[in-house]
Parts: C-alpha cells; structure tokens; sequence
C-alpha cells in the first residue's frame, strides 16, 4: 500500500491562458506565511493569483505577541459579491489557509457556490501543529462537517489530520487509516503534509509526508532529509 518515491524536480507547460487562483490566507508583516509565502511562488508558475487576507498581523502566531485585525465573514461576502459584479469572480481554483474565525470559514462555503462549477478546492485546513492549537477551536467542527466535502485537495500537518478524523497518529498505517477517514469526509486528494511518526523518520532522519489519491487507494510515502536549524521567520 506504501511506496516511496525521492524528491525531484518537475516542469510544468503552462497553457497560454494563465489559470486564475483566489488565495484566502493570512497576511504578516514580517515574515513569510500565508499569502506572504504563497503568492510569488504561484506567480513564478504562470498562475494568475488574486488575493484576499483573512488575517493581517504584524507576526504569525508562532510569536508570543500577536497584534493585527481580523476579516469577518460579511467583509468576506462583501469582498466576494465585488468580484462577482464586476464579472471577475472566474477562478479555476481556490487556495485558503489560516482563517481568522468560523464566521469566514463558513462564508468559504458561499464563496465556494459563487464560483464557477469548475473551479477546484485546495484547502490547507490551518489549525495548529506539534499538538498545539493556534486558531479557535470551533472551526475543527466547521471543517469536518462544512467544509472538508467541498475539498478537491487537503493538506493538513499531522496534528490537523488528527484533529479532523478524531484520531491518533502513531504509525504510518494508521496515517494511512487517516487518509482514508479524510476522503469518507469527502476530501478527494489528501497530502499529510508532515508525518512525524517513527516509520516515516526512522528516529529523525527524515521529514515525511504521506500523499492519498483515494479511498482504499495507493499511498505515497516521500522521505526527505531532515536538516537541523533554519530561520525562524
């Protein structure tokens, strides 16, 4: 069911026609997180990314000190009926990342029908990580019952996937396990992006991540060398 596959590069032929991204992410001032560390990249692809900020802060929350303001969800419809008087509202995908509030999170899902038929749902369900919440705790509800049936792409850490199937991760089976918990919930493509168990890191070795494409389906294992240090930005 597990098969492992080294990190390599990739070409990517981009139509002529540059597809069209509505990124929903936090904004920080120092730093890159969210649509900071999310954007440039997707610009550098060909993509043609339109921004929303759920959050701005002057840090991401990894600080002891946050300080910033919140979106809400009507200044989110507000913003959405915008685009979509303007004839504007075309996206092939929408990308969301930390959302600020459940009131945004559910306004997701109205965004989600204002968008063409279309268009395909990346969500990084950004709730907290090494067993820590960084967001409220009522949006875990709001993504397992509201949200994660719209999802085309999911890519929770561990401790997100833990959260949204009610289960412990300890193995890379029971990874497994979890993937498919997320795809019943509706999610039809589910990348565990960190898995921090000790037959994906072989006692720290490696960084791992688990990719689903399916319900009962193959799973792909990636093993990436960990490297000590890095800034803390």
């Amino acid at each position: 069911i597990i098969q492992h596959h080294p990190a390599s590069s990739t070409t990517i032929d981009m139509a002529t026609d540059s597809p069209r991204v509505l990124s929903l992410q936090s904004h920080v001032v120092h730093g890159y997180v969210g649509n900071r560390a999310a954007v440039f990249p997707l610009q550098l692809l060909g993509f043609e990314v339109d921004v929303i900020n759920s959050v701005q802060f002057a840090t991401h929350t990894g600080y002891p000190n946050i300080r910033g303001q919140k979106l809400t969800g009507e200044e989110l419809k507000v913003l959405a009926e915008g685009l979509q008087l303007n004839e504007v509202l075309n996206h092939d995908y929408l990308l969301t990342g930390y959302i600020g509030n459940v009131s945004v999170l559910r306004e997701v899902v109205g965004l989600l029908d204002m968008l063409p038929k279309t268009c395909k749902y990346l969500c990084d369900p950004v709730l907290g990580d090494n067993g820590k919440l960084y967001t409220s705790p009522e949006l875990v509800d709001v993504y397992r019952e509201e949200v994660l049936p719209r999802v085309e792409v999911l890519t929770p850490n561990q401790f997100e996937a833990e959260l949204l199937t009610k289960r412990t991760i300890t193995t890379v089976a029971e990874a497994a396990s979890a993937c498919d918990t997320l795809h019943g919930l509706g999610c039809k493509t589910v990348v565990l992006t960190t898995l921090d168990v000790p037959d994906a890191t072989e006692s720290g070795k490696f960084v791992g991540m688990l990719l689903s494409e399916g319900q009962g389906k193959q799973k792909w294992l990636l093993q990436l060398p960990f490297l000590e240090g890095g800034p803390f930005t």
